[in-house]
């Protein structure tokens, strides 16, 4: 007697397991991380991109005191003359730049407001017309920057008051009437703004701030 084979249709539990039997691709997922865009961050970056652009500074510092210390300069730039970069970041207030602002005007010609997309509106508003403005900008894990306007010549520029950004020991070395380490700095500052127009000024403050990041001194001591 003949048995016939018969043929048993897969059921759909047996086709679920050949599927799950078949090897499967494998994707991964790769999740972007953005860098945080605060002053510590942007600073870093400026300062790379500072040391590779084609006209560098002479000389970079940072955290400089200006005006007895009313306002810090975030980082400036040595060349032939000091050009102040006022940074802020996407959580800063940005609004602060209106009192620091005085003081920078005083203290530099040339003035660069770096910040963030999110405070550039603001920053449009706020900053005077003369500062350059720069926004930097989240690239995955880089910051990038955007040239947003140049800065020009600050017409706020006070002789007197730029002359305090230094030392009184470096004030002394540009003063040479007598009994001069007896005065006060404020007095040595107005004898250096007499006898000095503004350019002359602007380019001796900076070689002799050139000096100072060369040959660090205490802050301190030569500030009386």
């Amino acid at each position: 007697m003949n048995l016939l084979r018969q043929e048993t249709k897969p059921t759909l539990r047996h086709e679920t397991k050949r599927l799950h039997d078949k090897p499967q691709p494998f994707h991964r997922y790769f999740v972007q991380k953005m860098i945080n865009l605060n002053d510590a961050t942007i600073r870093e970056a400026l300062l790379r991109k500072l040391e590779r652009q084609k006209s560098r500074p002479r000389a970079v510092l940072q955290e400089l005191h200006v005006h007895d210390g009313k306002a810090i300069a975030d980082v400036v730039t040595l060349h032939s003359e000091a050009h102040c970069y006022e940074i802020k970041g996407a959580t800063d207030r940005i609004e602060r730049i209106a009192i620091q602002g005085v003081y920078y005007n005083a203290a530099f010609r040339r003035i660069t407001l770096v910040t963030t997309e999110c405070n550039l509106g603001r920053a449009l508003k706020l900053a005077p017309r003369f500062w350059g403005i720069t926004v930097a900008i989240a690239d995955g894990e880089t910051v990038r920057f955007r040239h947003v306007r140049a800065a020009r010549l600050n017409p706020n520029f006070e002789k007197q008051s730029a002359a305090m950004t230094l030392w009184k020991s470096e004030m002394l070395e540009l003063v040479s009437e007598s009994g001069a380490e007896r005065k006060p700095r404020r007095l040595l500052a107005k004898l250096i703004a007499e006898t000095r127009r503004e350019l002359e000024l602007s380019m001796t403050i900076c070689d002799v701030l050139i000096g100072r990041r060369f040959q660090p001194q205490s802050f301190a001591s030569s500030t009386m």
